[in-house]
C-alpha cells in the first residue's frame, strides 16, 4: 500500500464528505470529484472502486 494512495483516499473521502448533502450542481461536482480522488487511491492500493451513487451511504 503506498502513501500517496491512502493520501488520495482520504482527501478523496474528506472532499466527497464535504459535499454530498447539497443540493446544488457545484456541489454535487464536487462530491463526484471527491470520489474520483478516492477511487484513484483505492485502485493504487488494490482496492476495489466505490461503484455505489454519491450520497447514499452504501459502501
Amino acid at each position: 500500500m503506498s502513501v500517496e494512495g491512502k493520501i488520495k483516499e482520504a482527501a478523496g473521502y474528506v472532499k466527497e464528505e464535504m459535499n454530498e448533502h447539497g443540493k446544488s450542481v457545484e456541489s454535487q461536482r464536487k462530491a463526484e470529484e471527491g470520489r474520483e480522488l478516492r477511487n484513484e487511491g483505492r485502485v493504487e492500493d488494490g482496492k476495489a472502486p466505490k461503484t455505489a451513487p454519491v450520497g447514499t451511504g452504501a459502501k
